[in-house]
């Protein structure tokens, strides 16, 4: 098999589409591959939003990797589940989700789960909780550092640092930023608009230190800025696309040579007219929060045109005199790959170019048992 097929599934007629398929070897390599980007293992932090489940989980803890990231509470329960040591919420619990954070503590007392903050009225909230618990729970400032979707302003932040040392119940480790919102696909703007972000950040850890405090740990990043942060001395990082990887990181972030793990496979379903086709492969299969032109890209036909698409339906236009028939077989690497996955609840491992098994991505639900 040509590097140009690695993809091919050779008994791809006992596969009902559309479906995700993953290619575990091609994982493995991935994760190898972000190690060696990192001067210390023990500086990484990946985000499971991308994978969500326990096998991809597992690989990473097995390859040494303890610090893990996620959203949402089901993602933290199946790292719990896998045994993970170190896991942040990167969310501020609020309402039921704080009680069932607390729940999920409690759960499972081998793995440290943290959260964030950014103001002190729902600080006060996970401190009177905690006492009420009986536990401590470890948090981190959540800071806005441009993304402005949450967080405090670096500027506004000591106050509120100071403030969580004194809550009973809490305790405060350090300092989250996510700069999402940089994703140049020039290295060098990334660079220069990463560290100017980032500079704010240290900026705030200097304060905490030259007022005599204790050095503030600093979570940071995801995939576009990694190999900026990567070269940063002690600070941890936090990718989690690098596991499978995907068409719109692969376009900008080409400095990452990360290989593809997940394709959605789907087949061609009708031909509406000379030039159309249409394939099993709808808003529910793909990812659809970008435009049209930017959901999926065909592997073994990266000519198709996309022309419209439905819940379970896509119309490509192929141009006339195409060859292609009903039935045939498209392999489609997804532009968005971590909300792909969260539509499908298992995703199909293929191994030496054929179906071995199935990862369940347990973490797509909205509770697993908390």
């Amino acid at each position: 098999m040509s590097e140009q097929t690695w993809y091919i599934i050779d008994d791809i007629d006992e596969l009902d589409t559309p479906a995700l398929v993953i290619y575990p070897k091609r994982v493995k390599q991935n994760i190898s591959l972000l190690k060696s980007m990192i001067d210390d293992v023990s500086r990484l932090r990946p985000h499971v939003k991308t994978n969500k489940c326990k096998e991809a989980s597992l690989l990473m803890l097995e390859a040494g990797i303890t610090k893990f990231k996620c959203a949402t509470i089901a993602e933290a329960e199946m790292l719990g589940m896998c045994k993970a040591f170190d896991v942040l919420l990167a969310y501020q619990p609020v309402g039921p989700k704080l009680e069932r954070f607390v729940q999920l503590i409690k759960a499972y007392p081998t793995t440290k789960y943290s959260c964030l903050i950014d103001n002190l009225a729902a600080a006060n909230n996970i401190s009177e909780t905690a006492i009420k618990e009986g536990i401590e729970i470890p948090v981190y400032i959540d800071l806005n550092v441009g993304q402005n979707r949450t967080g405090i302003v670096p500027s506004d932040a000591f106050q509120l640092y100071e403030d969580c040392l004194t809550l009973p119940g809490i305790k405060i480790i350090g300092l989250h930023a996510y700069d999402g919102h940089i994703h140049d696909a020039d290295l060098e703007t990334r660079t220069q608009k990463c560290n100017e972000a980032f500079w704010q950040v240290l900026q705030l850890q200097e304060d905490i230190m030259q007022s005599g405090y204790p050095e503030p740990v600093i979570i940071v990043g995801g995939s576009p800025t990694f190999p900026v942060h990567a070269k940063r001395p002690a600070i941890e990082c936090s990718p989690g696309t690098f596991i499978y990887w995907d068409r719109g990181y692969s376009l900008i972030c080409a400095e990452q040579p990360f290989l593809t793990a997940a394709l959605v496979i789907s087949r061609v379903i009708s031909l509406p007219d000379e030039t159309k086709l249409c394939l099993d492969v709808g808003h529910k299969s793909i990812s659809a929060e970008n435009e049209l032109s930017k959901r999926i890209y065909f592997l073994n036909a990266p000519e198709l045109e996309m022309v419209g698409q439905s819940e379970e339906h896509l119309v490509v236009d192929a141009g006339e005199g195409h060859q292609y028939k009903v039935g045939d077989i498209m392999y489609g690497l997804p532009y968005h790959v971590c909300p792909t996955v969260a539509l499908y609840e298992r995703a199909i491992t293929i191994e030496d170019n054929k179906v071995s098994g199935e990862w369940r991505n347990i973490a797509r639900d909205r509770k697993i048992s908390v």
